[in-house]
């Protein structure tokens, strides 16, 4: 529990540097949500806002003498920092993988799946059940 706060506090403080530039964002015709640098063209894309941070300058804190205590922060906030990257894209890994599996479901009306040494084809109500449990599992992990 105490992770996850830390870890949310952590990424809330440090997606305002993150940002840069402009970003679009924009809902294809099979659904899917994308972000990009640049609008696509012949389709309506939103805006979102975007704030640059100012860089700290490199040389002030070369010059403040490191004590151990700040040391050893500065190795816990790194750690915690790339544990929640690595998080994020993990989930962004799923979210891709779950929106081509939706695609799939959705396009193709003969899914096979592999069950107990062979493979069979899902019936119409079993697709679209999986077409409705990945759905909700986009909306739950990828919003």
């Amino acid at each position: 529990m105490r992770v996850t706060i830390l870890a949310g506090s952590l990424l809330l403080a440090l997606s305002s540097s993150v940002m840069a530039g402009q970003v679009y964002k924009w809902v294809d015709a099979q659904g899917v949500t994308h972000f990009g640098a640049q609008p696509p063209q012949g389709q309506a894309a939103e805006t979102l806002n975007t704030a640059v941070a100012q860089p700290k300058p490199a040389a002030a804190e070369s010059t403040v003498p490191d004590k151990s205590g700040e040391s050893k922060q500065r190795d816990i906030d790194r750690k915690v920092k790339q544990q929640v990257a690595e998080q994020e894209a993990e989930r962004q890994r799923y979210c891709t993988t779950l929106r081509t599996n939706l695609a799939q479901l959705q396009n193709n009306p003969r899914v096979r799946v592999e069950e107990a040494g062979g493979t069979r084809r899902l019936n119409e109500e079993e697709r679209q059940q999986r077409i409705g449990e990945t759905k909700q599992k986009i909306a739950d992990t990828c919003s």
